[in-house]
């Protein structure tokens, strides 16, 4: 089985925390040179420290703001540019606030939509066509399940989220004679920031303790744990490999079978 990403680049957004990094990790134990994306040029430059060389990788960053397309947009196209084609894609940010679908502001998902979808497009834009040139690319979209099964209060996020598949979805059609594939990996609860500040959350709501939250969390998972982030950047990387090359347009939950629906 060939999962040797040697000679490979990689482009991982929000990847100097949680999923994301842990899929920059991943990757670059493969032997990818991984270009790391995010607004915090300090933890990029962390994170970059971090990875792993011993396969004669040249690890970089750029360092762009989600909430800005138009700044995303500008620094990945002049990154492109100017450095070798890259080969693998994977599209990751921060997941918008919680609350009832009913109470949200427009604003709301007007800016989650610019910062997942849209700036996942233009992203895609800007590296495809090194892609083709190469007849080898992966796309991979760090989603959620609940395009599977809408997450409660979670409005906003599921709207979205759905919008990202569906888009990856009609992508991994029309790119696929070019030896591009497109998938989405979708999260269960890892132990991660955004997972600590949920507990926390609901904790405050409920007036449980994060303790009783926590079991309550757990309690719904079949594994009977919280995945750690190196399990999901496990999967993420494994897909970006050749191996991976006859899998294309799923949505993959990586969620130890908390997800009821098939």
């Amino acid at each position: 089985m060939n999962l040797n990403l040697t000679g490979k680049s990689a482009l991982v957004c929000g990847s100097t925390q949680g999923l994301g990094k842990a899929s920059a990790v991943e990757l670059a134990l493969l032997g990818a040179s991984v270009v790391l994306m995010a607004r915090n040029e300090q933890s990029l430059q962390k994170t970059q420290s971090e990875l792993d060389t011993s396969k004669g990788q040249k690890h970089s960053f750029i360092v762009a703001d989600f909430s800005d397309v138009k700044q995303v947009g500008e620094r990945v196209n002049e990154f492109v540019k100017k450095n070798p084609p890259v080969h693998i894609l994977v599209n990751n940010t921060g997941g918008p606030p919680g609350g009832p679908i009913v109470d949200a502001a427009l604003k709301e998902f007007v800016d989650a939509f610019s910062a997942h979808l849209l700036c996942n497009h233009i992203l895609t834009q800007a590296v495809v066509p090194g892609m083709k040139a190469e007849y080898y690319g992966r796309i991979i979209n760090i989603i959620s399940t609940s395009v599977k099964q809408p997450i409660a209060g979670l409005g906003v996020s599921n709207t979205i989220r759905g919008a990202v598949a569906s888009w990856a979805k009609t992508l991994a059609g029309e790119l696929a004679p070019f030896g591009i594939t497109v998938n989405n990996v979708l999260p269960g609860m890892t132990k991660t920031g955004r997972l600590d500040a949920l507990i926390k959350s609901k904790s405050e709501t409920s007036g449980k303790s994060i303790e009783q939250i926590t079991n309550e969390m757990i309690a719904e998972i079949p594994a009977g744990r919280f995945a750690m982030p190196e399990e999901f950047g496990a999967v993420v990387a494994f897909l970006a490999t050749p191996a991976a090359s006859y899998i294309n347009g799923i949505n993959l939950p990586v969620d130890g079978g908390r997800t009821l629906s098939l």
